[in-house]
C-alpha cells in the first residue's frame, strides 16, 4: 500500500486510503479520521458506476479531479483501493499556479 505519510504528494495537506466498499483503511492530515469525506466519495465512486455502460465502463478511469480555489482532491482506483488526496491549490515561489495534474498556469 501506498505510504503518504512518510512520502506525501507535492502539497498534500490530507490523505485517505480506502478499501473498495469505503472502508477507511488508513488517513492522515485534514482528512485524518474523516469518515464523513470517505462517505461522500464512496457515493461519487457508485454514482460513476450507475452512468450510462454504453458510454462509461464500470470503474474505467484512472483519476477524478474535485477543484476548489484553494484546495482539490485526487481520487485514484489502484489494486483494490482508492487513494484520496487532498491538496493545497495555490501560488509557488516561480508565481505560477500549479493545478491537480501539475500543469503550471501562469498568474495574471
Amino acid at each position: 500500500m501506498l505510504d503518504l505519510d512518510s512520502r506525501p504528494v507535492a502539497d498534500q495537506i490530507g490523505y485517505l486510503v480506502m478499501s473498495e466498499d469505503g472502508a477507511v483503511l488508513s488517513s492522515g492530515g485534514e482528512m485524518e479520521n474523516d469518515e464523513r469525506s470517505a462517505k461522500i466519495i464512496s457515493e461519487l465512486l457508485t454514482l460513476t458506476d450507475s452512468a450510462d455502460p454504453a458510454v462509461f465502463q464500470k470503474r474505467s478511469f484512472k483519476k477524478i479531479s474535485i477543484v476548489f480555489e484553494e484546495h482539490s482532491y485526487t481520487i485514484c482506483l489502484s489494486n483494490k483501493r482508492v487513494y484520496v488526496v487532498k491538496r493545497r491549490n495555490g501560488p509557488n515561489s516561480s508565481g505560477t499556479m500549479m493545478d491537480t495534474d501539475g500543469i503550471r498556469n501562469v498568474i495574471a
